[in-house]
């Protein structure tokens, strides 16, 4: 198995366009009001034009009403939901669409109720973020907290950067890996040169003969 990437936070076509060019796997679009990084459908709309065939679109929402994450999908052609909040299953999975569900790792949190409670989440990002909050923090949480038991896949995020991304594939060896501010020279605007240190990280990891996430 080797390790994917999503870049997520996107604010410009020209950085999903350099992503997609240097190896990524996925990219996020950030529709949750409270964020620097926040979107709307039409720049989304042009973000998504942006990038070429089998890399994945991801909407990122937190607790947004229903109406308002239909007014996206009704806008924008994405490939994935993500959900970040206290979103319930039924929630989830109303729109019909594929979704992972965002995770918190933080002291006190029950990501195993989570986990349980989400049976048809494609997918689980685990975040550095408490409960009810937003990722992006750019703040790591203990990766030998992550659960062993995994029935579905998990994209480990929180605090990754090119200087960390190895040791944390290494150590967890998760299905994928996200990172925003990781990459970026300001909230919002990717830096080519991180995200291609960033990738190439993955991708060493990758080639390293007995790891647990080379093919």
């Amino acid at each position: 198995m080797h390790t994917r990437v999503k870049i997520c936070g996107l604010t410009r076509p020209e950085d999903a366009r350099e992503a997609a060019r240097l190896g990524a796997d996925a990219v996020g679009l950030v529709f949750y009001p409270a964020s620097p990084r926040l979107i709307d459908v039409d720049r989304a709309r042009r973000i998504r034009a942006a990038v070429p065939p089998f890399v994945t679109v991801t909407a990122l929402f937190l607790d947004a009403p229903a109406d308002e994450v239909r007014a996206v999908l009704d806008g924008v052609a994405v490939d994935l939901l993500q959900f970040h909040g206290s979103e319930p299953a039924d929630y989830c999975e109303a729109f019909g669409r594929p979704y992972i569900k965002g995770v918190s790792m933080a002291p006190g949190a029950d990501p195993a109720a989570v986990l349980a409670g989400h049976p048809q989440a494609a997918g689980f990002l685990l975040d550095s973020h408490g409960v009810g909050e937003r990722g992006g923090t750019g703040v790591a949480f203990d990766w030998t907290t992550v659960p062993e038991a995994r029935q579905r896949p998990v994209i480990l995020a929180g605090g990754l950067h090119p200087g960390n991304v190895a040791d944390a594939v290494r150590q967890v060896a998760p299905w994928a890996v996200d990172v925003s501010s990781g990459v970026e020279s300001a909230p919002g605007i990717k830096d080519a040169a991180r995200m291609a240190r960033f990738i190439s990280e993955v991708q060493g990891v990758r080639d390293i003969p007995g790891s647990a996430a080379a093919d």
